[in-house]
């Protein structure tokens, strides 16, 4: 996984890795709490705790964070990425999945999103408010991370950031943290390798795209889509590679930036793809029982006289989830994780749109196919 030679890395890495060796096999948390901080603490886990509901809530509870501290970038991230997974949660029971997936797989699938998602939140906005908390204090606490279960190659990195206050590296730390923290969780965990990952399904979305991750931003009063493709989820590798690249693509473009920003506070998330594009979705339904399906998209507009495609807010698609505990663990192993960390020259232009209304198509036809094929049976 690490092919770069060490000379490759920056000299501005230099010291973190320095710190990064220096950690032993077992990260101890101090004992020596003061009433402050066991305050800290306790205010810390009831609100990640409270805010930890479902998808809506914690994507709600990203952006708020955003809008508090907007030098956390990676909050801005989480929020927009959040979003799509809300969607793709959504999509299981919109018009057009539904036709595509049993039940059975429709509850894996949003399984494996909302456990990806409750996870990540759990160990990410703990740090968010412990930083918030030193904010308050006027003094660096990451020295309290360790008592939250957060990997001590956060620790480094959060101290790093209190000197450095360098937002991309603290981004780039976080995307390797949260993909290295579910990646024994829930992408290698046997349940969902089983039911999701080694599916049938799962290889058709891959095959069809239907893994954009999309950006909406609001451009001359308009909004306008920016985004990349997902392919090989398995792949760790892959995944802190595109969560890179999202990065760039959110922070490049100053213009793009604030539409994003402006459109994100002007429509709360709810789950339903009508968020962004109200002419083509809806989430009431307006399809009727036993009417026939055809084709009724043409470049992302709708043929005239047919209904929108239905996509529900979250609240109405699946109830709030009773989690199990996170296992517990320090993913950090190996000091050579670091040469993640480097920014990549690669540009990302973001185009999506076309991509992303050949995919609908595609999907379209899929699930007229299967109905059809289902009639015949």
């Amino acid at each position: 996984m690490f092919k770069k030679k060490q000379s490759s890395l920056p000299k501005s890495l230099l010291p973190i890795k320095k710190e990064l060796k220096a950690i032993g096999k077992t990260s101890y948390p101090d004992s020596q709490l003061s009433i402050d901080d066991s305050r800290i603490l306790q205010e810390v886990k009831e609100k990640t705790l409270e805010l930890n509901q479902n998808n809506v809530t914690r994507t709600r509870a990203y952006l708020d964070f955003y809008n508090a501290c907007p030098e956390i970038h990676w909050a801005l991230l989480a929020h927009m990425v959040s979003r799509n997974g809300g969607w793709n949660m959504t999509d299981l029971k919109g018009e057009l999945l539904t036709r595509l997936m049993s039940q059975k797989e429709q509850k894996s699938f949003f399984l494996f999103l909302e456990r990806a998602n409750w996870l990540i939140f759990q160990d990410a906005y703990p740090q968010l408010l412990i930083y918030q908390a030193g904010l308050q204090r006027k003094k660096n606490l990451s020295r309290l991370l360790p008592h939250l279960n957060i990997s001590s190659f956060m620790k480094v990195l959060w101290n790093h950031f209190w000197q450095t206050r360098d937002s991309a590296l603290l981004t780039h730390a976080l995307i390797v943290n949260e993909q290295n923290y579910v990646e024994t969780r829930v992408v290698n965990h046997p349940e969902f390798q089983k039911n999701v990952l080694g599916s049938l399904e799962f290889k058709l979305q891959d095959y069809l795209s239907m893994n954009h991750i999309l950006f909406p931003y609001i451009k001359n009063n308009a909004t306008k889509l920016s985004g990349q493709t997902v392919h090989h989820f398995e792949s760790l590798q892959e995944r802190i590679g595109i969560g890179k690249r999202l990065y760039t693509l959110l922070f490049s473009d100053e213009e793009r930036l604030h539409g994003t920003i402006r459109w994100a506070n002007k429509y709360p998330h709810t789950g339903s793809r009508k968020d962004y594009w109200p002419h083509l979705f809806n989430s009431i339904h307006e399809g009727k029982p036993g009417v026939l399906l055809l084709p009724r998209l043409v470049s992302c507009h709708l043929l005239p006289g047919f209904s929108k495609f239905y996509s529900p807010k979250l609240e109405f698609a699946w109830k709030d989830q009773e989690h199990k505990e996170a296992e517990s663990g320090d993913w950090f192993k190996n000091w050579k994780i670091i040469y993640h960390l480097a920014s990549s020259a690669e540009e990302i232009t973001g185009y999506i749109k076309k991509d992303y209304c050949q995919t609908l198509q595609k999907l379209e036809l899929a699930a007229i196919a299967k109905k059809t094929l289902n009639s015949l049976q």
